[in-house]
């Protein structure tokens, strides 16, 4: 697959598992969903859209 965000995480759909006990969920439409062949087990990559990511803690 080619595409042009370099953000790109692979795991296993529905809720994709990444390792290490860390799950990356996303909501997406059912119609997305059918178009798209999701189903559970299946070999996924998120790839995130974000223009920033921001880490704060609190004091």
């Amino acid at each position: 697959m080619k595409i042009s965000a370099r953000n790109q995480i692979k795991g296993k759909a529905i809720k994709l598992d990444i390792g290490g006990g860390n799950i990356i969920s996303a909501t997406v439409s059912l119609e997305s969903v059918k178009e798209l062949g999701i189903k559970e087990g299946k070999k996924a990559v998120a790839i995130i859209k974000a223009t920033s990511v921001m880490i704060g803690v609190k004091e």
